[in-house]
């Protein structure tokens, strides 16, 4: 919480709105803590579970009333319902049952939405995202990205974003723009060394709001950079938007394609298309020899994507480059389009736009 004295003013201003059966939202036991940012508020009201509609005014009420006393912030409000374990007869703990279905919406003006997903950190995934969204512009195709990972927001620092993002007088995000592409993520909205503390309802409620009150105008593409795993925010995504698909990233070695496998049967599970596995860090090359290693092993993402039946995209190289670029916010498809490192990623957005036409 960057601001006690802003918190305090806003949990003052809830007092003025009156929750079911009587009472304001200030003394509701069910008012989460109060999170300010340099630019945002979040706060989340748990409910009782068949109750959410009723609250639904109030959500609306306590934006109202946060908005008010934290002028220029962005109010991040979610509704929580815990659902309590079916009673009698049914699957034992650990059964294997798919979550229960949302009905899915578009997001307005966006044609097409893909996941970026992988079954564990550290595989590069991120970068991946920027660059494979990158290379999907030269295929004519307008695109932007949404950084999803709210725990740890990678694609500011990948696009070189500064600053926070515009916000419009009826609290409207205008998304960052970075190489021709339009860009949001929490990232800029906090502090570098600030943690963001929600749980998994309230940071579904967020990214919902990132996805749905920014101003992406008309996108034929919207790369989604999913966190790693298979957590509340990949599912909830998948219930509530309308994805063309998903791709998995992972690297060679037999560890990340277990990780891997994990997110491909999430999406099996919630009948999300699998457009494509790509094997990141598949091999090096040595600047000085030419000479080839296997570092992490080799063809374990390929076999793997021929074994359950899903394209694969093709090998991203371990290169020095890749990652001294990403660091810098210059990625290389955009600041060095005819390396070769760069033709993998542009290879693999080439099979991926084919299979979004």
């Amino acid at each position: 919480m960057a601001d006690p004295k802003l918190a305090n003013a806003i949990k003052a201003a809830l007092g003025a709105v009156q929750v079911p059966g009587g009472g304001s939202l200030a003394d509701y036991q069910g008012l989460s803590e109060i999170i300010v940012t340099p630019s945002a508020v979040a706060f989340a009201i748990a409910v009782e579970p068949g109750m959410e509609g009723a609250f639904g005014p109030v959500r609306a009420a306590a934006t109202e009333a946060a908005q008010s006393a934290a002028p220029g912030h962005k109010v991040l409000v979610s509704i929580t319902a815990d659902k309590a374990p079916p009673t009698g007869s049914g699957p034992s703990v650990g059964a294997q049952q798919p979550p229960p279905q949302s009905p899915q919406q578009p997001v307005k003006g966006i044609k097409k939405i893909v996941a970026v997903a992988s079954g564990k950190g550290g595989v590069g995934k991120s970068t991946c995202s920027v660059n494979l969204a990158l290379a999907l512009k030269p295929q004519g195709l307008k695109v932007g990205i949404l950084d999803a990972d709210l725990y740890g927001p990678s694609i500011p620092k990948l696009l070189g974003l500064e600053g926070k993002p515009a916000m419009r007088e009826d609290g409207i995000f205008t998304p960052f723009e970075a190489f021709g592409l339009k860009a949001m993520s929490i990232g800029p909205m906090v502090e570098a060394d600030q943690a963001v503390v929600w749980r998994g309802p309230m940071a579904s409620s967020a990214l919902r709001q990132l996805l749905r009150e920014t101003d992406w105008g008309e996108l034929d593409v919207l790369v989604i950079d999913l966190p790693p795993g298979t957590g509340d925010i990949q599912i909830s995504l998948c219930q509530q938007v309308t994805l063309a698909g998903a791709v998995i990233v992972s690297t060679p070695q037999d560890l990340s394609l277990i990780d891997a496998r994990k997110a491909i049967n999430m999406f099996q599970r919630l009948s999300i298309p699998l457009l494509g596995l790509i094997e990141n860090m598949s091999y090096f090359v040595a600047p000085d020899t030419g000479n080839r290693y296997d570092i992490f092993g080799h063809g374990g993402a390929q076999k793997a994507a021929t074994d359950l039946g899903m394209p694969f995209l093709g090998e991203i190289p371990l290169d020095m480059a890749i990652r001294e670029q990403s660091d810098a916010g210059s990625p290389v498809v955009a600041t060095d389009p005819d390396a070769p490192k760069s033709a993998a990623f542009i290879a693999a957005a080439k099979a991926l736009a084919a299979q979004l036409a």
